[in-house]
Parts: C-alpha cells; structure tokens; sequence
C-alpha cells in the first residue's frame, strides 16, 4: 500500500535569510514544517558558521534545484590572519600558528592568483565523497585525506575593509563549487601567513538576493498563515536566464506524458534566435512551466517534466 504524503502540496522557491549555527538541512527541515509543506530541498548548501541566501524549494521546483546550485554567488567574509583551523573556519580547532600579517598592499597584490578560472582543493570538512563518503564524516574520524583539485571560477574578489591588522573582509563573486573557505586557506598561505574564515555571509544566489528574502525566525512566526507566501516565488525563477519556448495546449498535453514535439511548429511561431543541439529550454503553456526541456535533431525533448 502506497503511504500517503504528508503535508500539503506547496510549489515554488523561497529565499530563507539562514542564521548562524545550523546546517541547511536543518532549515529545510524548519521550512517544511512551517508550511505544512509536502517537498522541501535546497538550491545550494550553506556551511552552519554561514549566514544569508539559501534557496529553498519546494514541490515540484525541486526539480529545478539544480538550476539554482549552478548559479553565480555573491560572499561577504571575515579572515582572521595567524591561525589555521582543522575546519578552516572558526568552528574548528587550531591546527598551525603564524605571527606574521599582511597589510593591505601585499593582500591587494595577491587577489588577481584567485580570480578567474583557478584549480582549488576542497577543504577536508567537505561534502565530497571520497569512496561513497563524505569527506568530513572521513576528517572527523581522524583519516588522512588527499582531495584533487577542481577548477573553480572567481569573476570578483576584494578586499573592503581591514579593521585591525588581525582582520579583514571581503567580497567574492564566484561560481559553482567554489569552496570559500579553501580560497581563504590558499590566499593565507600565499602571502606567508595563516588564516581562517571568521564570519560568512552569501548576499545572493542566482536570482535570490537579501531584498527577497525572509528570515527562519519571521517564516515560523507566519506559519500557515497567507501572509507567508508572499514570500513565494515561481518554480521557474531558477530558470530565467534559459531560452523559453511557448506551447500550445497540445503541445503541452504531449510534453506532460514525457514525449517530444517537433521545434518548427514552435519557434515558427514565435522566433528564438540562439537555439543550439542540446541547448535546455524552458517549456511554457499560458506562463505555466510544463518541463525543462531539450533541442536536438529537430525535437524537443522533457527532460524534467512538472506536475503543478
């Protein structure tokens, strides 16, 4: 026999404002509760020490989650220079010393090495899998680690503020996968010294930013009540900056039982310019979201078909 879902079917995406000291499973786990929501996930991890944008998704945009992991990040953060950590942040334990810190020129002058398309080790309390393991489980087990290198993209990284010789902050604009702890880790490391995150805030993730968003504290005081989904955005906001291509009720019908339509009949209609073999396209009808879709060889294909 089937077991009955719990919850109530809710489908879109919401940006939580995420407080210090919890993980973001914890979040989903909260959000979910609030809302008496049936599906809940997220759009892109946020270590416990970090505050700010974490996308939360819901019913049938979890389907798109992949969309939002995929997406360009804005940071702001703290280093404290002199002390490596086990965790490479302030959670961990102090693992190697330095008396030496950098002034403002000598950090200035090293920021162009990390931005770009740079080879980035992850740190050791990580999600990787290592062997179908997570890497921090094997770290706090006390396993000596060899994590390789991924190629990691930075368009931004600046220093904004140095309040004391022992800090200073920054702003990283970057994309998937990139670890901000590791890139604190090798900064420290090349300009002589050691260091470790001490503060970390994401201020936008994709299309969420902090003028969207909403609080833990303040969605659990809203509850059920309908004030809360004013904080509820599309399914298909993930999805903005991907080629639309508007269906006919047919096409739809078609597209919703997982088969592919014929492109002509499609962009004769309405002209899309840039369409290329495997290009992902979202499906509309009537400005609903039908499926996140595929071009090739004259058809295209469902690849995530939504039932909303």
């Amino acid at each position: 026999m089937a077991r009955k879902a719990q919850g109530v079917p809710i489908h879109g995406w919401m940006a939580i404002d995420k407080p210090s000291g919890i993980t973001a499973a914890k979040v989903v786990a909260r959000v979910k509760r609030a809302l008496n929501a049936a599906k809940a996930g997220h759009g892109g991890t946020l270590d416990p020490l970090a505050t700010g944008i974490l996308p939360i998704a819901l019913g049938e945009a979890t389907k798109t989650a992949a969309f939002a992991m995929d997406s360009r990040k804005t940071y702001t953060f703290e280093v404290t220079w002199g002390a490596a950590t086990d965790t490479d942040d302030s959670d961990g334990a102090v693992i190697r010393s330095s008396n030496r810190r950098p002034d403002k020129a000598a950090i200035e002058s090293m920021l162009p090495r990390f931005t770009g398309r740079i080879e980035q080790v992850p740190p050791d309390y990580s999600a990787i899998k290592v062997d179908g393991q997570r890497a921090y489980d094997l770290a706090r087990a006390k396993e000596a680690l060899n994590l390789a290198a991924r190629t990691v993209e930075v368009w931004r990284f600046s220093l904004t503020s140095m309040s004391d010789t022992d800090h200073a902050r920054f702003e990283v604009d970057c994309g998937k996968g990139t670890y901000i702890r590791a890139l604190v880790r090798d900064l420290a490391l090349a300009l002589g010294t050691e260091g470790h995150i001490s503060a970390l805030r994401r201020t936008r993730c994709g299309p969420f930013s902090e003028n969207r968003a909403i609080s833990l504290e303040n969605l659990e005081a809203l509850g059920h009540k309908a004030a809360a989904s004013d904080y509820l955005l599309p399914v298909k906001t993930v999805l903005d900056d991907i080629p639309a291509l508007a269906l006919t009720d047919e096409e739809a019908r078609r597209m919703s039982l997982g088969q592919a339509i014929a492109l002509w009949p499609v962009v004769k209609r309405k002209p899309l310019t840039g369409l290329d073999e495997g290009q992902t396209v979202q499906a509309l009808c009537g400005g609903r979201l039908i499926a996140v879709a595929e071009v090739g060889n004259g058809m295209v294909r469902p690849v995530r078909v939504l039932n909303h």
